[in-house]
């Protein structure tokens, strides 16, 4: 398990009391129906999530308000600790514009292996304005759209925060 304790995150507007830790087992059902409820066209499969738990435990935060999970965070860094990914960021869509998914990046971005990443990438659908405008405000700069990046017609825009 993780040794970074829990984050208390209050957002700007006072909507309550949230923390930021690091997902355990237990959560993953709940984990699953709220990655289902924010991305239902691309929701990870549960035995996928469940293996991205095993794998990067340490790098998939949750928000949680002590009785459900409101969003969650996933990176997942390079062997080598010198790159990672964001797979994925979501807020449950009745608590957006509060400020939670900045919490949730930037906890990630904390946490992500010390002296050792120089590059952290990410997709974005294009038309995400919202992200884009978050991501792009935490320094991340456009790299390109990657066209069919999940498919036929489903094309992305690739973002990359350098050091």
């Amino acid at each position: 398990m993780s040794a970074h304790p829990l984050v208390p995150f209050s957002p700007p507007s006072g909507i309550g009391p949230f923390h930021i830790r690091p997902a355990s087992e237990d959560d993953l059902p709940a984990l699953f129906r709220l990655d289902t409820e924010l991305f239902p066209h691309f929701a990870y499969p549960y035995f996928v999530l469940r293996q991205l738990f095993d794998v990067y435990t340490d790098h998939l935060l949750v928000l949680d308000d002590g009785s459900s999970l409101h969003g969650y965070a996933l990176s997942a860094p390079s062997p080598d600790g010198r790159r990672s990914w964001i797979l994925g960021l979501g807020v449950a869509k009745q608590l957006r514009g509060q400020g939670l998914a900045r919490g949730l990046m930037l906890e990630t971005l904390r946490r992500l292996p010390i002296g050792g990443v120089h590059e952290v990438w990410l997709t974005v659908e294009p038309a995400n304005t919202a992200a884009i405008a978050l991501y792009r405000s935490l320094g991340f700069a456009e790299q390109g759209v990657r066209k069919d990046y999940f498919g036929p017609g489903d094309d992305r825009l690739l973002l990359a925060l350098r050091h």
